[in-house]
């Protein structure tokens, strides 16, 4: 799975002119991911937290993650791919050195999303984490 990096998600969320666009451009990018397939959607891979249904799954390849996630909400969706972007294809120290906070920031997106949507996206982020401590 080919993603924008996280440094090219702030840049071209930049561009836009207001919030409209940016979500359109947020759901735009979750389009672009494949997904899980139903039998993939277990509850072992639902990341607890989430207002929206949020499965996440992983493997790694030459030391790196490779994410694999599904949502059932549109938007949820794109805010996975601003995840991703700063996590997949990634080591653990990656995982664990990055600033999801100043990323998040410079995004300006908790300011412009629901408390239940930032509470489940710090989930993701959480989750996702934790994989990276363990491995």
């Amino acid at each position: 799975m080919q993603l924008p990096t996280s440094t090219e998600i702030v840049e071209d969320l930049a561009f836009f002119d207001d919030w409209e666009q940016r979500y359109q451009y947020i759901i735009d990018l979750g389009k672009q991911i494949p997904g899980l397939s139903a039998e993939a959607k277990t509850s072992e891979k639902l990341v607890k937290g989430c207002q929206s249904n949020v499965w996440l799954d992983y493997h790694l390849h030459d030391a790196k993650f490779q994410f694999d996630v599904d949502s059932d909400a549109v938007i949820v969706q794109g805010l996975l791919v601003l995840v991703l972007s700063a996590y997949h294809d990634k080591s653990a120290h990656e995982i664990l050195d990055f600033d999801m906070d100043a990323y998040f920031k410079a995004l300006d997106l908790e300011r412009h999303i629901t408390p239940t949507r930032g509470n489940g996206l710090r989930a993701i982020v959480g989750k996702i984490r934790q994989i990276a401590s363990v491995v």
